[in-house]
């Protein structure tokens, strides 16, 4: 198993502690992973087995447990014959009734330390979520981040094969399965986590019985990554092409694809009026394979697909990114993390004027500004503004 540092070292800092940790993303990133990767952590570190009780939900031995009273029965048959600190693991919970309710019941009732992964927003919201609420602390889990994707490949940072690996990782995506296959089978393993995501996750979830629409819809927000749309504009052009739609069924359907974690949508803010706008947004995908799998594996759109790439690396990096609005003038990202603030432009190459540099400059405040560009070039600033290279970009501490 690839050891994933950046994410087990926050799950440990929040070992012993009141909080429950949650474990969210989209399925097949490495949930379960860091899930078996922490167990071995308390294991090498003097727990003993008997006091870790680690459930996988989508494993054979626990498929038939759905319901809260199932939970409590299994649970109660392994709890360990002593006083010592119990380590519960749930993996993939969201298939559980009322999960909630219990792991709230544990957190009270024993000495525990409690971890959980789940592939559904939903499993943190609605009425039940209040039992824990205030007691959880969420860790989003992403797909292999680029520098994770060398790793994994035993590419030094320094090496001449990163612009190469670059376009293979922009190509066919971060999910730990595909990048660790050979490249004749990473088109077939990436249409397989496609259905299990959309068929299962979503549309099996949510009760939807015809998947044309919501195939249809995916596919239009995966060959329109970094435009502004909203749920009008999908609707008529979907009818246009002969699929029968109505708005409301698109904002269901997005805010289904979003709960998956297969979509992420950035609003826009307004700089100088300092509020976000409730008009369109932008819808980015999750990673680069599912774009390449939605889209059909046609090429093109280069320069939506690197804005992707970075939006994407922001969250991972732990930023609230919106789309900015400076009058007529587009800002591609505003990152916000605690007291910092970033401003990142995005080109896959730079043009013969300054527009992309000036959208920055208009900017009157002394945060962060940077442009990252698809192609590499010699100069690293333009008026002020820090001249970033993708591949560089990815890889900086």
């Amino acid at each position: 198993m690839f050891k994933r540092d950046f994410y087990l070292d926050q799950i440990v800092k929040f070992k012993d502690t009141d909080f429950i940790k949650v474990l969210t993303g989209v399925r097949r990133s490495g949930k379960s992973v860091l899930l078996m990767l922490y167990k071995e952590y308390l294991e090498s570190n003097g727990v003993s087995n008997e006091n870790i009780i680690y459930m996988n939900f989508e494993d054979f031995t626990y498929q038939t447990i759905t319901t809260e009273d199932q939970f409590r029965r299994i649970i109660q048959e392994n709890l360990p014959n002593n006083s010592d600190k119990i380590y519960f693991l749930f993996d993939e919970i969201q298939v559980v009734e009322n999960w909630q309710k219990v792991v709230n019941g544990l957190r009270v009732s024993f000495d525990s330390d409690i971890t959980v992964t789940g592939s559904n927003a939903d499993m943190l919201s609605g009425e039940l979520a209040t039992l824990i609420s205030g007691r959880y602390i969420e860790i989003p889990v992403y797909p292999l981040s680029f520098s994770e994707f060398l790793s994994v490949k035993y590419i030094s940072k320094d090496s001449r094969e990163v612009d190469r690996a670059y376009l293979e990782y922009e190509k066919y995506g971060g999910f730990p399965s595909v990048v660790l296959a050979d490249v004749e089978i990473k088109d077939t393993i990436l249409s397989g986590i496609f259905d299990t995501i959309v068929l299962n996750d979503v549309a099996l979830r949510s009760g939807i019985k015809d998947a044309a629409v919501l195939k249809a819809l995916i596919g239009f927000l995966a060959d329109n990554v970094g435009q502004l749309v909203n749920a009008s504009r999908i609707a008529n052009t979907l009818k246009s092409e002969g699929i029968n739609t109505s708005v409301h069924t698109i904002n269901r359907y997005l805010d289904l694809l979003e709960a998956g974690y297969l979509f992420y949508r950035a609003q826009q803010y307004d700089i100088r009026g300092r509020e976000y706008l409730r008009t369109n947004g932008k819808y980015f995908i999750v990673d680069p394979g599912m774009r390449r799998n939605a889209v059909g594996r046609k090429d093109g759109n280069y320069s939506n697909r690197l804005e992707n790439v970075v939006y994407m690396e922001l969250l991972r990096r732990g930023f609230t990114v919106a789309v900015g609005r400076l009058a007529d003038k587009e800002i591609d990202f505003i990152a916000k993390k605690l007291d910092e603030t970033m401003y990142v432009q995005v080109a896959y190459e730079l043009p013969n004027n300054t527009h992309e540099t000036d959208n920055l400059n208009n900017i009157k405040d002394n945060y962060k500004k940077v442009l990252v560009t698809g192609r590499y070039y010699e100069l690293e600033q333009v008026d002020g503004i820090s001249i970033q290279y993708i591949a560089d970009w990815l890889l900086e501490k």
